[in-house]
């Protein structure tokens, strides 16, 4: 490692006081377990002395390769953007709002979301070391019990529990007249559907759950969700609820749009149906997890002790241009501080991309395209604004012991009281300046539709408009006859990312977009190894098991870009272990029959038209 990285990065060591309280204790009581055991990895990493990776980004992909890296003897140094690590995960200090000795008020880019069918992250928290914690970061998940889907105008709302049943189906009651009967049983109790409307969507999920692989790929990836489940042909309240609220509103994407093939894999299948019935989860996890703090507070910040503990280092508030190709390698990256100044070349072994695909697509200049096609195809990867806005409230307002999904709302609102979850925090006391005793974190998901206040975009409102617009939809999702949630004047102020530049004038601008999933996106997504024996991929928009752009599928792409560089490298280390979606072993040969029908031409048993 050079001087100059060393110099750089030592700079930042102590910008934040939290971290550094995080670092006095991080190998305290039972997170010196976890990494003691972690430690073992590094030694049966011979080969590994000596060589440098180079890590491009320090959000979670970027976090995840430099874990697995670092504890298996290779020397890491992490280049990101910001001056905190994180990414979009990341928590931000509001500032100006901490006095008398208490921390400024939390902000966010959106909250954080921890599903039961997550396992991959799950498994590297559990190896992030958390004063107190005998199972690292990952014990400060709290589960959320019930759902609400909020209706406008006064309607009734949804509330759906999320515990997992009790007594999960044995061996063989897996069929699919049981898990109809399932999904026609939910969808009776807790919503309004026709009753022909609940059976035509009840056939569709069994079309989709017995589809082979194949089929799923050249066939239900070219459907838009929409298409699939015949939204189009059905009442509104079919269109809202299984249509929107399983897409636009938890995911960004549009139903008419969106890939059949990951909306039913994962939205449907994985954090549902799967969810519901405690298959293929992590542990005895429920469906809905939240952090008991700040995110960074609960996790990125221990996990940044962590990795310094190991010999990670970080150069914060640095900008990748370009990542140079010559003579059929990667021969280092171009970079300079985020505000300016001169560009320099910085070196390593191996470098991994952990940048957002919108970023990293931009490093790659016209000989990296030309080694490896796959490249050039991300340019075709289309991502969208899905960005949040928190309100601080003078009361503790719990409005649901989880998420809200505003279904009716034109911006797919969905949202989260996070006090509640805190157990380890006394809100005013800890935060602010003592008046703000909750925090609603709301998330805007559709920005191209007018609201109901200014008949206005939210791209094209004043950042004050969204703000408005965004407090008007909540209240007329949370407020109903004879039941006041939320009112104007428990509302302190709020938070947006500024990372959200330029609304309402003729630019906006967002620098944290997410991936989204039209059809055909599968197959423009990358592979972690590339066609350059030196570069690897890491990032949501890498293709994996997950499908879905989330926390585990960074974590995820991570691994395997790390496994493919351990193949470049020769290396005996162990290869990072990877978690894969449930598939229920009862509806295997039901796949199978599919694939030899699909081979055929012919359609899915159960796909009645």
């Amino acid at each position: 490692m050079t001087t100059e990285h060393a110099q750089h990065s030592q700079a930042h060591v102590g910008h934040s006081r939290r971290r550094f309280l995080a670092a006095a204790g991080s190998m305290a009581a039972g997170g010196a377990a976890t990494a003691l055991a972690a430690a073992g990895r590094a030694a049966a990493a011979p080969g590994a002395a000596g060589k440098r990776v180079a890590v491009l980004g320090g959000g979670v992909s970027g976090l995840s390769a430099a874990h697995e890296l670092v504890e298996r003897g290779y020397a890491v140094t992490v280049y990101e953007y910001y001056d905190a690590l994180g990414g979009k995960a990341r928590s931000m200090d509001v500032p100006g709002t901490g006095t008398g000795g208490r921390r400024p008020l939390p902000g966010e880019h959106g909250f954080r979301f921890f599903p039961g069918f997550y396992r991959n992250l799950p498994d590297t928290m559990r190896r992030i070391p958390f004063p107190g914690n005998a199972g690292g970061v990952h014990d400060n998940l709290r589960s959320g019990t019930e759902a609400l889907f909020a209706r406008a105008a006064g309607r009734p709302d949804l509330h759906f529990p999320l515990r997992r049943v009790t007594t999960p189906p044995a061996p063989g009651d897996l069929t699919p007249s049981w898990i109809r009967d399932q999904i026609l049983s939910v969808l009776d109790l807790g919503t309004s559907l026709p009753a022909h409307e609940a059976a035509y969507f009840a056939g569709r999920l069994l079309v989709h759950l017995t589809s082979c692989d194949a089929r799923r790929e050249g066939q239900w990836e070219q459907v838009p969700w929409w298409d699939f489940i015949r939204a189009g042909e059905m009442s509104r309240e079919y269109q809202v609820l299984l249509g929107i609220g399983q897409t636009r509103n938890l995911v960004a994407t549009r139903a008419e749009i969106a890939s059949t093939r990951t909306v039913g894999r994962v939205i449907v299948e994985a954090l549902l149906l799967w969810g519901l019935l405690g298959r293929g989860m992590d542990g005895d996890a429920d469906i809905d997890r939240v952090l008991n703090a700040p995110t960074s507070e609960a996790w990125i910040d221990p996990w940044e002790t962590y990795l310094r503990s190991r010999g990670v280092e970080f150069v914060l508030g640095t900008q990748v241009r370009e990542v140079v190709h010559e003579g059929g390698r990667v021969t280092g990256v171009r970079v300079r501080a985020r505000d300016g100044g001169e560009e320099r070349t910085v070196t390593a072994d191996h470098y991994v991309s952990a940048l957002p695909v919108e970023h990293a697509r931009a490093t790659w200049g016209r000989a990296l395209r030309a080694a490896d096609p796959q490249l050039g195809r991300c340019d075709a990867l289309r991502t969208d604004w899905m960005t949040g806005v928190m309100f601080y409230l003078r009361t503790p307002t719990p409005v649901v012991h989880g998420h809200i999904n505003c279904l009716d709302s034109p911006w797919a609102v969905t949202a989260v009281g996070q006090a509640q979850f805190w157990d380890e925090r006394d809100f005013a006391r800890d935060y602010g300046d003592g008046q703000a005793h909750d925090c609603l974190s709301a998330i805007v998901s559709e920005w191209d539709k007018p609201g109901i206040l200014y008949g206005k975009t939210a791209r094209e409102c004043t950042r004050e408009e969204v703000v408005a617009e965004l407090w008007a939809q909540l209240k007329d999702g949370l407020n109903d006859p004879g039941r006041t949630t939320l009112t104007d004047g428990d509302r302190l102020g709020w938070f947006m990312d500024p990372a959200v530049t330029g609304l309402g004038g003729p630019d906006p601008q967002n620098r944290e977009q997410l991936l989204i999933h039209p059809t055909g996106t599968l197959y423009n997504r990358p592979s972690a190894r590339t066609a350059v024996p030196n570069f690897f991929l890491a990032g949501d928009y890498v293709r994996t098991d997950v499908d879905l752009a989330t926390m585990e599928g960074a974590n995820e792409s991570a691994r395997r870009a790390v496994n493919a560089l351990l193949d470049a490298d020769n290396s005996d280390a162990e290869r990072c272990r990877l978690w894969e979606l449930f598939r229920p072993p009862e509806l295997e040969p039901l796949k199978r029959l599919d694939e030899v029908r699909y081979r055929l031409g012919l359609p899915n048993t159960f796909d009645l038209g």
